[in-house]
């Protein structure tokens, strides 16, 4: 761990919070996080972004994968994350996945989510791609997240904290700071953990730059879909985790694989924002890809076909796209039927007729969008980053449980796993005297800022530097013309600030461009650094994939200079967080 001195610049916190632990983020992965915190006796605070219920969470349509089903097996499980994974997961940490998953979904069910049933009265289980078991349960036929969210939405407010006039607590419980944007992490003088600096935006009992102090933070910030220009994520998932963990020295790794769904309702070559999603379950259910002549371009490509893992049919879709000379392929769901679509698909239903299409009596146009970071910050199987005190659960991490590439559903899975076994260790940790109150180290906020903030019309830059440079097809040019234009950008604003004293002015759009930028830059470092085609990375100029040279993972920090250092691990398997043990070794 090596810290970089570099902060966000903003105004000094007006107010600060105290609490035992700090879960930034309101997805299944931080509200998971919150209710074992708190029922564990630790003093919890929530912060997220917007709304409590406006996390990536309530957007995933298809479901929770776990081995439920008879005759299903957490080793078959493992054996189909391992092959989507393309020869990057850790195997160890997908075991852990696949045996704890199916308890902890129970467990889910007990807060209150409720699963679709079938006839017989049990969970009603369906098949996406990478799996060979139907062992996708989904909710409201393809509003499962929606609905996991909802019942963790309504456990957390009915254990809030609630306050009187005073701000005396009348129900001690979880406090929650909503509509507020994390900047950046507190350490003490020992550089371990010792809370958050935030930003809370409207009204509230808080509101501008404040702090909340805590021995332990757990970053559940969602992805960084944002950094293209054309996504399924929400406006909010701007990276904020990873580059706030970049920030106070923490390790990154597998950024370059960003997975890109293949099947995105194609709104026009020149859509840009969140995109509507047409879930994987669709093709699960039995939906054929097609070219416009009608041909299921799919079929001998790979034994699943339609039904194989999202990089291999994303890839698929962009070839058969080059062939033809075409925007989009077709998704072609007609044999379901009108009372099908309704039941079991409502949502897409909705989505596709509200763009003037409608899947009954016609193939619907897709596309591959960018969906996923299946890399994130490093962490162990604990959720513990190489900071002290620093935790991260859900897409903001990278558990080792993807590779290269994430099955499907595995995603609300994962974030549910791990947010357990990290409400365990800092419970364990607050027990035994280990995470104990801590007095942040001083932080100056002059007035000159010593790094510059971008204008937010810079973030419109960035995800069409993006999708120009990094998206499904990257290349050695294409990658350094990415990079270049990125330094751009940086460098444009740090001549202002040298030459005029100036930055942009310290707020929300300027903070999210900034922070967009600084994943962009670690993105497109570690893509061009892996020279071969593996999972959801596809390198034009090196289409082999390449397990001599490359079966290992690339670590990335932030320099004090903010230049970055990339280093690889000798292995597929990671080193320890703890970096008094080891610590990757530079190519």
């Amino acid at each position: 761990m090596n810290p970089t001195g570099i902060r966000l610049h903003a105004p000094a916190p007006g107010w600060a919070l105290t609490a035992d632990v700090v879960v930034v983020g309101s997805g299944v992965a931080g509200l998971t996080a919150a209710l074992r915190c708190e029922a564990a006796g630790l003093a919890t605070v929530v912060v997220t972004k917007a709304r409590l219920d406006d996390g990536s969470t309530r957007w995933a349509q298809g479901g929770i994968a776990a081995a439920l089903g008879e005759g299903d097996t957490p080793e078959q499980h493992l054996d189909d994350t391992l092959v989507a994974g393309a020869g990057l997961c850790d195997a160890d940490a997908v075991r852990l996945l696949v045996t704890e998953g199916p308890d902890a979904v129970r467990r889910l069910i007990g807060t209150g989510a409720r699963f679709d049933a079938s006839a017989e009265g049990g969970l009603e289980l369906t098949r996406e791609g990478g799996h060979h078991r139907r062992r996708i349960a989904h909710a409201g036929g393809d509003a499962t997240g929606a609905e996991i969210s909802r019942a963790l939405v309504e456990a957390v407010r009915a254990r809030a904290d609630v306050r009187g006039a005073t701000g005396a607590s009348r129900r001690p419980g979880i406090r929650l700071v909503e509509n507020a944007l994390v900047l950046d992490l507190l350490t003490d003088a020992e550089g371990r953990t010792a809370g958050v600096t935030l930003h809370v935006m409207g009204e509230g009992q808080h509101d501008g730059v404040g702090a909340v102090h805590a021995p332990a933070v757990v970053l559940a910030t969602g992805g960084m879909g944002q950094v293209f220009s054309a996504t399924t994520n929400p406006a909010v998932s701007t990276g904020d985790g990873v580059a706030l963990a970049l920030r106070a020295g923490a390790e990154v790794s597998d950024l370059e694989f960003v997975q890109f769904h293949p099947t995105v309702l194609f709104l026009g070559a020149d859509a840009e924002g969140q995109q509507p999603l047409v879930s994987e379950a669709v093709r699960g259910e039995g939906a054929h890809l097609v070219d416009a002549d009608g041909t299921r371009f799919m079929v001998g490509q790979h034994e699943l076909a339609e039904l194989a893992p999202r990089d291999i049919v994303a890839k698929g879709i962009m070839r058969r796209m080059r062939e033809r000379n075409a925007e989009h392929m077709y998704l072609d769901a007609r044999h379901f039927g009108a009372g099908m679509w309704a039941r079991r698909f409502p949502t897409i239903l909705a989505a596709c007729r509200a763009h003037g299409i409608d899947p009954v009596t016609e193939p619907v146009p897709v596309a591959p969008a960018a969906h996923y970071a299946s890399g994130g910050v490093r962490t162990d199987d604990r959720g513990r980053t190489t900071v002290p005190g620093l935790y991260a659960c859900g897409e903001v991490a990278c558990t080792g449980v993807h590779g290269a590439n994430r099955l499907a559903s595995n995603s609300l899975l994962e974030g549910l796993v791990y947010a357990e076994r990290i409400a365990a260790d800092v419970a364990a940790g607050h027990t035994d005297g280990t995470l104990h109150a801590r007095v942040p180290a001083p932080v100056p906020y002059p007035e000159r800022p010593a790094y510059p903030l971008l204008p937010p019309e810079a973030r419109l830059a960035v995800q069409r530097i993006m999708t120009d440079g990094a998206g499904v097809l990257r290349s050695a040019a294409s990658l350094t013309r990415a990079a270049e234009r990125l330094e751009g950008l940086h460098a444009d604003a740090r001549e202002a600030l040298r030459e005029h004293g100036k930055t942009a002015e310290p707020g929300v759009d300027a903070w999210e461009a900034t922070n967009l930028l600084c994943v962009a830059r670690v993105l497109v470092a570690a893509a061009a650094r892996r020279e071969e085609t593996r999972g959801c990375h596809w390198r034009e100029d090196r289409p082999e994939r390449d397990d001599t040279g490359w079966r290992r993972h690339l670590v990335v920090t932030l320099n004090p200079d903010r230049s970055l250092a990339v280093h690889t691990t000798q292995t597929a398997e990671f080193p320890p967080t703890d970096s008094r043990r080891t610590s990757p070794q530079e190519q």
